[in-house]
């Protein structure tokens, strides 16, 4: 599996969707699923899944599934 692929299957793990609702252009608040406490829940995923600590500007920063991969980039996972 692939980071780009870890990154989907860390979104849908997090707030429990199917495979086919994560798409790069999910963003925050854009489906009820994905809100304040479903956030942390999804920073913890991705902390655990890509071994990074993201600090509060990035978790407040991240708006979208494709922020987190920018994002994730910049803590060195490679996409």
């Amino acid at each position: 599996m692939n980071n780009n692929q870890r990154l989907f299957a860390s979104f849908a793990t997090a707030l429990n969707l199917s495979p086919e609702q994560v798409h790069d252009e999910l963003a925050y608040n854009s489906i009820p699923q994905w809100d304040s406490v479903a956030h942390m829940g999804l920073i913890a995923q991705l902390e655990q899944e890509f071994g990074v600590m993201l600090d509060t500007d990035d978790i407040i920063d991240m708006s979208s599934l494709a922020k987190a991969r920018e994002i994730l980039a910049r803590h060195g996972v490679g996409f």
